[in-house]
């Protein structure tokens, strides 16, 4: 299996590369590789990335002679070079870092940082030696037109820049510099079979795909535009908000049509993959940034390394090394909660997984070599074609790990580990398809449910199935295609390459990936790094109850005077609503029979009243006051004060009015917000210090006329009058508290720093879910049934 050393020919005849008739061979490592790249400076993109941090480690760590530059783009306020002092305090840089005496230093002594971006790449050094280009868009999904950007617009760019750098003022070569690529073994498409180290052989005119792939954002956006397009969305974004108010549906209708815009680039990416001939975006766009290479650099030398699936390291900087989650990693951990009921693999397909330090080996190693100028050399570092791991034996690693070591569960204890019977795609679609639907008739039929604790309790059950849902139907549709996939890595000229290592340079830069395990690498080093930062994620989320932190502890709050504490009234400080309060104020006055009527007349209206609160709460709050028209106003008030201020007190939430006293306490101005009228708010009136309610228009008999003096305050009015009360006051609305338990108050709890949702509908719930505010069930206790009228 091993070339020899001298040429690396085969004995067959056929080069490494798998071409018939060529007649190069790849040139000999004489020495080792620090000796082999002193006095060089090495450029490299993507050094914040996964692969390219690594690298720079290396580089360091390993070639004390060597010159690493990184071309780094700002990131919002930081500059390149804040970014990489970020990246040079990472833990595995603590060695060299000490040594230097400071990040800074470091910085300023080894490692040159050009501040720019892909494709906007700045003029680079004249002394640059090589270039290894690590950057790119890695996501399997991005929109077609930001992975034609970054693929293959950028690559060039990089490129032009390049050879700009190293040619005179006449565009003449001065010398020639290394261009190494890191690709990805994927570029090879939908194909079967072996793959040569090689030019993948296709037709493909990148610049017209590239126009194209361009010009899909602004078609698209266009098409989001169109009054059909519109409608729909703005249709769509009622159904959920149309309670809370015009702005906040306006604002969920262009949401929906950017997310929609979005959507339709990727799926515009995959679909013009697939038609010719590639997995996805990522493959094809990689595909023809190589074509790129080959083409730009006739003049220099290239080499293009493709790593297949990388993830954690085998050895160095440690073993399981690794920075954020990778391709196998949500599975994994999906599969160890119990959450991955099956997978879409064939059982005997090929996993090419290859730890991360042997990709960054592999780079360092190409980057000593000196290829044929204008013939691009191809390194595939992968497992599969010597060191073969099926999607089976994966599994039963996987298993194994998670068997022994299971994720700490809640009450019921740990997750049951799902038991795969590889039943293939079609079997496994049809299983999520059909849950879809469930899911989809289960949660419609929700809406209909009154509110209630058991209801948030099946929507919060519902909702944590649809996450699940939503995370397989991603998943599997990125990784279906790969997980059936039937190719085969030839890796000759890697393996070439990694036996013509110097001995003294075996231990620290091997490549080779026959010479690990997978039982030792999945279970013993792989999955307990995955894992690890998850335990403690969740060992942390028990002790503080996984809960968000809007509901404050209110004795170490320091705002006092400049914060609000504002609280909605039904359903959130007191168990009532609008039409019970009606008919406790007007049913007590009537004579038995007069009183039935109107009770019977009340109910007829309550399918009008709900669907008018549907449509707008303040349509519906003006529907109710009409009935007052003809009452007294001041014998109301009285009445309020007598009678009924005893039993709206009983109404009251301990748990709020404890709260109330604790905001009071701290300093804060209490206010209530109500649709209410205001003589039945009359009894709440020590409570607060401002409230605000609706007040009823009286004629010159001061009885009511059934309409208001104002627009009642409900959905976007609230927040508005809080911005105009907090301008006027001095107030710091971000210092401030807002509680509220239904949808319609979206905007106000939108607009402090702190708000709650108490005891709130469904829609709220999801909302207050999304945003990590605080969710409390502020229990009411009546000593009366809801049916009893007071006296």
């Amino acid at each position: 299996m091993t070339a020899p050393a001298e040429t690396f020919r085969r004995s067959d005849g056929e080069s490494p590369n798998g071409q018939n008739g060529r007649d190069h061979a790849v040139q000999r490592l004489d020495g080792r590789l620090r000796d082999l790249l002193a006095g060089k400076k090495i450029l490299m993109t993507g050094v914040t990335g996964f692969i390219g941090e690594q690298l720079l480690w290396k580089m360091l760590t390993e070639l004390p002679d060597t010159t690493p530059a990184v071309l780094v783009r700002p990131k919002r306020s930081q500059s390149a070079w804040d970014r990489m002092v970020a990246v040079v305090k990472k833990d595995i840089f603590k060695q060299v870092r000490e040594a230097a005496g400071g990040p800074e230093e470091l910085l300023r002594a080894r490692i040159d940082v050009i501040e720019g971006d892909l494709p906007n790449v700045p003029k680079l050094p004249r002394d640059i030696d090589i270039v290894v280009h690590c950057a790119g868009d890695v996501s399997f999904d991005p929109p077609i037109d930001q992975a034609f950007t970054t693929n293959v617009i950028g690559t060039k760019a990089l490129m032009d820049r390049m050879i700009e750098a190293c040619s005179d003022e006449h565009g003449n070569l001065e010398k020639i510099p290394h261009y190494v690529h890191i690709s990805t073994a994927y570029t090879a498409g939908r194909r079967r079979g072996a793959i040569p180290e090689a030019q993948h052989v296709h037709t493909i005119d990148y610049d017209a795909e590239t126009a194209a792939g361009l010009a899909m954002r602004d078609l698209l956006d266009t098409e989001s535009r169109t009054s059909e397009h519109l409608t729909k969305l703005r249709k769509e974004a009622e159904r959920e908000h149309r309670a809370a108010g015009f702005l906040t549906t306006a604002a969920d209708t262009e949401r929906r049509r950017l997310e929609w815009v979005q959507a339709e680039l990727v799926k515009a990416g995959t679909e013009r993959a697939r038609s010719l001939g590639w997995t996805d975006v990522y493959t094809f766009t990689k595909a023809l940034g190589e074509r790129v290479v080959a083409d730009v650099g006739r003049n220099v030398e290239v080499s293009v390394v493709r790593p297949a699936i990388v993830e954690s390291s085998w050895k160095h900087p440690y073993p399981g090394w690794i920075e954020g989650f990778k391709m196998a990693e949500p599975l994994i951990l999906a599969y160890g909660r119990g959450e991955l009921p099956e997978f879409p693999a064939s059982p005997d397909s090929v996993v090419d997984i290859v730890p991360c330090d042997y990709v960054v080996n592999a780079i360092l190693a190409v980057c000593a070599t000196k290829p044929v100028i204008g013939e691009p050399e191809f390194y595939h570092v992968n497992s599969g074609a010597r060191n073969p791991l099926t999607f089976r034996g994966l599994y039963n690693h996987v298993r194994n790990y998670f068997s022994a070591h299971p994720f700490e569960g809640g009450p019921r204890g740990a997750a049951r580990l799902p038991q795969w019977q590889f039943p293939g795609a079609s079997s496994v679609e049809r299983l999520l398809s059909t849950s879809e639907r469930a899911h989809k008739i289960a949660d419609r039929a929700l809406s209909y449910a009154p509110r209630s604790d058991r209801t948030r309790k099946i929507a919060t059950d519902l909702d944590r199935f649809r996450t699940r849902l939503d995370f397989l139907r991603r998943y599997l549709g990125l990784y279906n295609e790969y997980a059936q996939s039937e190719l085969h890595f030839v890796d000759d000229n890697t393996l070439a390459l990694t036996n013509a290592l110097d001995a003294d340079d075996v231990d620290a830069f091997a490549f080779d990936s026959a010479a690990y395990d997978w039982t030792t690498y999945i279970e013993d080093v792989h999955c307990p790094s995955i894992t690890a930062p998850v335990r403690r994620m969740d060992a942390i989320r028990r002790k503080r109850g996984n809960r968000p932190t809007t509901m404050k502890d209110l004795s170490r709050d320091k705002a006092g005077a400049t914060a609000l504490a504002v609280f909605d009234l039904d359903g959130t400080v007191m168990s009532a609503n609008v039409i019970e309060q009606y008919l406790w104020t007007r049913l007590p006055e009537l004579p038995p029979v007069q009183r039935v009527a109107e009770f019977g007349r009340v109910l007829r209206k309550v399918p009008s009243y709900v669907r008018a609160d549907q449509r707008d709460r303040g349509t519906f709050l003006r529907a109710v006051y009409r009935r007052y028209k003809g009452a007294d106003l001041a014998a109301f008030e009285e009445a309020v004060d007598t009678s009924l201020a005893p039993h709206m007190l009983n109404r009251l939430s301990p748990d709020a009015v404890r709260r109330i006293r604790e905001h009071r306490e701290a300093g804060h101005t209490t206010i209530l917000i109500t649709g209410v009228v205001r003589p039945l708010t009359r009894p709440l009136a020590p409570l607060f210090d401002t409230i605000v309610a609706a007040d009823l228009e009286v004629d010159d008999d001061g009885r009511c006329t059934g309409f208001l003096t104002g627009p009642p305050l409900v959905g976007e009015s609230r927040p508005a009058w809080l911005r105009h009360y907090a301008s006027l006051h001095g107030i710091d609305l971000d210092a401030s508290f807002a509680y509220a338990d239904s949808h319609s108050d979206l905007p106000m709890l939108q607009a402090v720093g702190n708000a709650v949702a108490v005891s709130p509908d469904i829609a709220l719930m999801r909302a207050a879910n999304a945003n990590r505010w605080s969710i409390v069930e502020w229990k009411i206790k009546s000593s009366s049934p809801r049916w009893i009228l007071p006296e």
